[in-house]
């Protein structure tokens, strides 16, 4: 991507005092990349070299995964209703990705207590997919589909994993009372908004 290209055209950015890879202890930038160690679910702060080592492309063993950096957004996903239905998600938000070390799709949604696991029906994962050929490549372990429910229905963003994780760490942070409260909602709004505008729209199933 040009976009990358650039980034080592520029000046180089000086890291936060502390801010170091969590692999080789490297000073990263901000902007850095993630790595997710696929047995403990821990997401790593890493620099550009440790982080191209564990691409599909790089040669990194088998533990360790590169988190891609791309955003899809679908406004319309009514296959979220039959989520809903058969998984009995009790709030308007929720995230599924294909777990390779456990061999199966595995759904969340994010609760005041952090990332709550919701039972997923056998072939949800495969009927979702199946409903947007845009999705149908989505990486295991590394990207997840974020669906949103509203008023006028659902829609849906294939993510990075660490976005559905930085939205269970507002949730944690902002989330009072029964309800939310408003800042807590103002957040979650703010966090949507900011997917919207990051993400490539994608052509209805």
């Amino acid at each position: 991507m040009t976009g990358g290209l650039r980034r080592f055209l520029q000046p180089a950015v000086r890291p936060a005092p502390g801010e170091r890879c969590e692999l080789c202890t490297e000073p990263v930038g901000a902007g850095h990349g993630h790595v997710i160690d696929l047995e403990s679910r821990a997401i790593m702060c890493t620099c550009r070299g440790c982080y191209l080592l564990f691409t599909h492309t790089g040669a990194g063993g088998k533990r360790h995964r590169a988190v891609p950096t791309r955003y899809l957004h679908a406004p319309r996903f009514p296959a979220g209703s039959a989520l809903w239905e058969s998984a009995g998600v009790p709030v308007r938000m929720a995230f599924l990705f294909h777990n390779s070390v456990q061999e199966r799709t595995v759904a969340f949604y994010p609760s005041p207590a952090g990332a709550t696991e919701s039972l997923l029906p056998l072939d949800t994962w495969t009927e979702l997919l199946a409903t947007q050929p845009a999705f149908a490549s989505i990486a295991p372990d590394v990207e997840a589909l974020l669906i949103s429910k509203h008023d006028f229905g659902y829609e849906c963003f294939l993510v990075p994993i660490d976005a559905c994780y930085e939205l269970v760490g507002l949730v944690r942070l902002h989330w009072r009372g029964f309800d939310g409260g408003g800042a807590a909602h103002e957040a979650i709004d703010g966090f949507f908004a900011d997917l919207r505008e990051r993400s490539e729209v994608v052509a209805d199933g």
